[in-house]
């Protein structure tokens, strides 16, 4: 593609108050079509766009289950953009034009998005350039708020995808002593760098909690799955009156849990899933604090970046995994 032509047409689309989003309108099918630049109301700004991660829980409705309905709204299912502040609402103090900023807005699948100010949140000019996905930073960080750790617990991650492999290295800045489980080789070796003190195959987990942990057993587990067998191993790898936390995005089908256990030991079962804007806001400044301060690098685990113009085949990384998959970002150009 011609650099120049492409940016020649984005000022073009300036001009006439158009934007490029994209539009779900079918399983699987992603168009990208010109529509109305987005006006911020009174307490809004509008963010041009650097980039949106493109989250696992993406990747069921764009499958197109039962419940979906298309076309989606333009820019609909992207809720991990970052970019630059072009225009604030009147009412709009604490932030002004040319901000660099991460966001917890909806519609981010688009060149453009428009939020509340207050559901924007400033990054750090140390930060450069670099692509900054906030919401599932901030996610991880209060994932293990709720998993309420101390130093020297042992925890048991279950599930080495992006937001598990950042839960190991959130848990282990903590103070605990982290047992990394997951399938592939290369997920359990980026673990280790980030702070495990051992990284097992699911089937090998209960002999590495016996090895580990004081009775044989986690005093905290965080399932980071979304899938049934590895919750129910999760449930069976935490001690009595220990901590089972669900970190995992189960929204493909309902799920059966072994009662009978979790009775018997007493466990406290804590569904991690912030709703709460205000803590999700908290988490997202904690989790670019620890970036700043070169505690949390996510970067490495970026590792499928692809021009906005090519969403369906980022979704279709995130439904796949293929080798050495983490997460994928689209970028604009």
């Amino acid at each position: 593609m011609n650099i120049h032509a492409e940016t020649d047409a984005r000022r073009a689309r300036g001009t006439t108050r158009a934007m490029r989003a994209a539009v779900l309108t079918a399983p699987r099918r992603i168009e990208l079509r010109e529509v109305p630049l987005p006006e911020p109301g009174p307490g809004d700004v509008r963010v041009r766009l650097e980039g949106c991660g493109v989250c696992a829980s993406n990747v069921t409705p764009w499958t197109g289950p039962e419940w979906m309905r298309f076309p989606t709204a333009p820019g609909d299912l992207g809720h991990e953009g970052w970019g630059v502040v072009d225009a604030v609402g009147r009412d709009v103090r604490h932030l002004r034009e040319g901000d660099r900023v991460t966001t917890l807005f909806q519609k981010s699948y688009a060149e453009f998005d428009v939020g509340p100010a207050d559901q924007a949140v400033a990054l750090p000019p140390a930060l450069g350039d670099a692509p900054l996905p906030g919401e599932p930073l901030g996610c991880a960080v209060n994932v293990i708020r709720r998993a309420r750790l101390q130093p020297g617990e042992t925890v048991a991650v279950v599930g080495l995808g992006f937001m598990g492999l950042l839960l190991v290295r959130l848990a282990a800045l903590a103070g605990a002593r982290v047992v990394a489980v997951g399938r592939k080789p290369q997920a359990q070796a980026r673990a280790l760098d980030l702070g495990a003190a051992m990284a097992v195959a699911p089937d090998d987990a209960a002999a590495a909690a016996a090895g580990i942990a004081r009775d044989g057993l986690f005093d905290c587990v965080i399932e980071a799955t979304g899938h049934q067998e590895p919750l129910d191993l999760a449930a069976t790898l935490t001690t009595t009156r220990g901590r089972l936390v669900i970190a995992g995005y189960h929204q493909d089908a309902p799920r059966r849990v072994d009662m009978q256990l979790w009775n018997w030991r007493g466990l406290d079962v804590i569904n991690a899933h912030e709703r709460d804007p205000a803590i999700y806001l908290d988490g997202i400044r904690e989790a670019i604090a620890l970036v700043a301060a070169g505690q949390l690098d996510p970067s490495p685990l970026y590792t499928h970046v692809l021009p906005f113009d090519r969403l369906n085949e980022a979704l279709q990384l995130a439904a796949t995994r293929p080798e050495g998959f983490v997460k994928s970002l689209v970028v604009m150009p």
